[in-house]
């Protein structure tokens, strides 16, 4: 069928569960392998959160902030620790301010509420797992803008390497989860073009991908809007 070749090519993402609720982690777990994903772990704590994750070494991992032994944040952190080139993306009842941005500065790749809909659950963890950052409509927003304003206090500007305008117009929409695709169509640009001016930024920042770069732009205020 039409969904065969996509269940084989997802079944390279390794994915684990993060949460607390037997029943949940089970339902979300069984939705990801209905989809092709191989779920490798699946964790209720910060502690065996991380050691499933050095364990497994999953490509992306499902977090939920609210744990019987800490928070998502301290079982984000003990992930990354261990796995550092594994994808965290939130998926959580709580849509607070203070949730969202604490999961993002421990690494968070990405953060969704519990209400987003299986679709939008499968299609996130993809993202995830290409590099994109990923938010419930509105968190990105949130998140972008409480940087911003911490990046306007004089004492936290250091020297930033020169961007071009065009550089940090793509690095502005990499920022909000586009694929080179949809920015080559957004800017009127080729394919390659985009990719040119993405490596050409990675390099002048001296990070390593696009989570990195996303990071960076909530970090600095370079958000448009």
């Amino acid at each position: 069928m039409g969904d065969k070749g996509k269940g084989d090519k997802d079944s390279r993402l390794r994915v684990m569960v993060v949460d607390d609720h037997p029943i949940w982690r089970d339902a979300v777990a069984r939705d990801l392998e209905d989809e092709g994903f191989e779920v490798v772990a699946t964790a209720d704590g910060v502690g065996s959160a991380g050691r499933r994750a050095a364990a497994v070494t999953p490509d992306v991992v499902l977090m939920d902030m609210q744990l019987p032994d800490g928070s998502g944040t301290e079982a984000t952190a003990a992930v990354l620790e261990v796995s550092p080139q594994t994808r965290i993306l939130v998926l959580s009842a709580s849509g607070e301010r203070d949730d969202v941005l604490d999961a993002v500065k421990a690494g968070a790749s990405g953060y969704l509420v519990k209400s987003a809909s299986r679709d939008e659950l499968v299609a996130a963890v993809r993202a995830t797992a290409a590099g994109q950052a990923v938010f419930t409509p509105g968190l990105a927003g949130l998140v972008l803008g409480e940087y911003r304003r911490m990046s306007q206090e004089p004492e936290s500007s250091p020297a930033a390497p020169k961007l071009t305008e065009r550089e940090t117009e793509v690095l502005r929409l990499v920022a909000k989860g586009l694929s080179a695709k949809q920015i080559a169509k957004r800017l009127s640009l080729s394919h390659r073009t985009v990719e040119n001016h993405v490596q050409a930024t990675l390099r002048k920042l001296q990070l390593g991908n696009r989570v990195e770069l996303t990071r960076y732009v909530i970090e600095n205020g370079l958000d448009a809007d």
